[in-house]
């Protein structure tokens, strides 16, 4: 599969292969964001989920993949400490605001940081239309972002903080998406960079959570786990489909695609959680999706 994915790379159908892989990113990224404001403390939920793509990753690490070259080992040491920076600011989001509320201000900031970002690492450049479509995408974003903080009556004294630390974490997405890219294009096999990722980018958490994790009750230890296991499989799908589209086409199209997440978010919270969505929300929604378009049809 590797050679298959290499032979892809800068052609058209890698760049089709790209399109579908950031939208199904975008898809399984808002239910992973879900995952992660469930019903458990935030870091809880989110060590579970780590200890368990790690634990996974590791046979596949140690035993399948080819071994990385010399150069990647400092590459996946700045991998994991922007990982484990993004974590600690996104826990910290969701402990203070809604939902609903930080998770667009999240996703919003982080495509025009990381189109920026792509344009001064790997020289790629958007065209007029283009930034037309990523501005009407943000726009939407953090416009519904804006919808729903006029719509919270709970713990608003808490918003200010938790909306600053969302639009950090929004940088930090950009920061490990233009990294992620730089990794996963320095090694000969995509799968190795993938398969060492996340054995090691599961390790911080679980640690620094361990005390947490001691003192739950036994009858919480199953549904947490659970939801770890589940968290785990998202994020292989999630963030390698990601990983993945940035090694075959464009880091800034892949990174404005995923953000397209904050639909589907919104979609969960309609479908699933039963809230409403309401013409203001749909039209912001379809403003999200007119931007995505955009930047595909026009690049």
């Amino acid at each position: 599969m590797s050679s298959w994915l290499a032979a892809l790379e800068g052609t058209p159908a890698g760049h089709d292969l790209a399109l579908a892989l950031a939208l199904m990113a975008a898809v399984l990224h808002a239910l992973f964001g879900a995952l992660q404001k469930g019903r458990h403390d935030p870091w809880l939920s989110r060590a579970a989920i780590d200890l368990s793509y790690g634990v996974i990753a590791a046979p596949f690490a140690l035993f399948l993949v080819p071994w990385p070259e010399p150069h990647m080992w400092p590459i996946f040491a700045g991998a994991v400490v922007i990982h484990i920076v993004y974590k600690v600011l996104q826990a910290m989001t969701y402990t203070r605001g809604a939902y609903t509320v930080v998770y667009p201000v999240v996703r919003g900031t982080g495509p025009l940081v990381t189109v920026i970002a792509a344009g001064l690492v790997f020289g790629e450049h958007f065209a007029p239309g283009q930034w037309i479509g990523l501005l009407l995408l943000v726009g939407g974003i953090l416009g519904l972002a804006a919808y729903n903080l006029r719509h919270v009556t709970v713990d608003r004294a808490r918003l200010v903080p938790a909306l600053c630390f969302a639009a950090a974490t929004g940088v930090l997405v950009a920061a490990y998406t233009t990294y992620d890219a730089y990794g996963i294009r320095a090694t000969a096999d995509p799968f190795t960079f993938l398969a060492w990722f996340f054995m090691l980018d599961g390790i911080f958490l679980p640690l620094v959570s361990a005390r947490r994790l001691a003192r739950l009750r036994r009858d919480e230890i199953g549904p947490l786990m659970r939801r770890g296991v589940l968290g785990a499989f998202v994020a292989y799908f999630s963030f390698g489909a990601v990983m993945l589209a940035t090694r075959l086409d464009k880091v800034g199209e892949a990174a404005a695609l995923r953000e397209t997440s904050a639909v589907f978010a919104a979609l969960i919270g309609w479908l699933v959680l039963g809230e409403k969505v309401g013409w203001a929300r749909m039209g912001l929604m379809t403003l999200i999706a007119l931007g995505a378009v955009l930047i595909e049809a026009l690049g």
